[in-house]
C-alpha cells in the first residue's frame, strides 16, 4: 500500500470559516486538519446565545462546572472547533452532531462510526484531526520549545535516531528531536495507546518512514506522517492511516452517517 497523504494543515480563524478546503480535503484525501487559537474563537465562546445548544448536554454541564475561567473558555472553545470542522466536512449543523467521549477520553462522533478524530492543544493554539479512511493522531508543540537534548535521547530516541542526530550540525539537533517528539506523540494518539507506548520503541527514517529502534524498517503499511510550521511559531504533526476498506468517498451526512442511527434520528423527527 502507498505510503498515505496527510493533509495540509488549514487555518481556521473564526467559527463562519472559511470551510471549503476541509470538505475537499475529506472527500479528496480521505483525512483534513484544522488549527486555529483559543483568542480567535474566545468571541464565539463569550458572545453566542447557542452555546449550550452547541456544546450539547453532557459538554455544556461540564463547562459550567469547571470553576477556573480560562480553562472554561478553552474547554469550550476545542468542542466548538471539532465540532464546527466535522459541521463542514459532513455538512452538517454543528449542533445536531453529537460529540461523546470513549474510555481513554478519545473524542468521536456518535452515529459515525467510520469518522476518527483527533485533538491536540498547547498555549494559544488548538488543533483537529478528521479522517474517514483510518486512523488519525495530531500533534501541536511549540516550535522554540526548550528541551533538552540529552534527556530526549534517554526518553524518545531509538539508537538509530540518537545516531543519525549526533551526526547533524549542532543547530540542527534539537529542532530535528523536537520534530520526532512530535510526530512519535500524533502516532501514539492515532492508534489510541497514548503514553503506554514507549517511544523508543519505534522511531522514524529521515524520509519519515517508520523504523524499528534499530533503524531498520518497521513491517506496516499504509500510514502517513508529516510535520508542518503554522502561524510562525508551533508544530504541528500528523499521523495518518488508510485501512484500504473505504467505500464511498461521499462525505455527506446521509452516506457518512450510520445507518441505525440515522434510521432512529428521522424516526424521532
Amino acid at each position: 500500500m502507498n505510503r498515505v497523504v496527510c493533509a495540509v494543515p488549514l487555518h481556521v480563524p473564526r467559527p463562519d470559516g472559511p470551510w471549503e478546503g476541509v470538505r475537499e480535503n475529506l472527500a479528496d484525501l480521505g483525512n483534513a486538519v484544522v488549527h486555529t487559537t483559543w483568542s480567535e474563537w474566545l468571541p464565539t465562546v463569550l458572545t453566542s446565545p447557542r452555546l449550550s445548544e452547541l456544546l450539547g448536554e453532557a459538554d455544556w454541564a461540564r463547562y459550567r462546572r469547571t470553576p477556573d475561567p480560562a480553562v472554561r473558555y478553552r474547554f469550550a472553545a476545542a468542542r466548538l472547533l471539532i465540532k464546527f470542522t466535522a459541521g463542514a466536512a459532513l455538512g452538517v449543523p454543528p449542533e445536531h452532531l453529537d460529540l461523546a467521549y470513549q474510555l481513554k477520553g478519545r473524542p468521536y462522533l456518535r452515529g459515525f462510526d467510520q469518522i476518527e478524530l483527533s485533538l491536540s492543544h498547547t498555549g494559544d493554539l488548538m488543533a483537529v484531526g478528521l479522517s474517514r479512511i483510518g486512523r488519525i493522531g495530531v500533534d501541536v508543540e511549540p516550535a522554540e520549545r526548550a528541551v533538552r537534548l540529552d534527556l530526549l535521547r534517554k526518553q524518545i530516541l531509538t539508537p538509530a535516531e540518537a545516531e543519525e542526530i549526533a551526526g547533524m550540525p549542532e543547530p540542527e539537533r534539537v529542532p530535528y528531536a523536537l520534530r520526532l517528539w512530535t510526530l512519535k506523540e500524533a502516532y501514539s494518539k492515532a492508534i489510541g495507546q497514548g503514553l503506554r507506548l514507549a517511544f523508543k520503541e519505534f522511531g522514524f527514517g529521515p524520509d519519515l518512514s517508520l523504523r524499528a529502534p534499530d533503524g531498520s524498517t518497521a513491517p506496516v503499511a499504509g500510514w502517513g506522517f508529516v510535520t508542518h510550521s503554522v502561524l510562525g511559531r508551533y508544530l504541528l504533526s500528523i499521523a495518518c492511516h488508510d485501512t484500504g476498506l473505504s467505500t464511498t468517498d461521499d462525505t455527506s451526512a446521509g452516506s457518512m452517517l450510520d445507518r441505525g442511527f440515522l434510521s432512529a434520528m428521522h424516526q424521532g423527527g
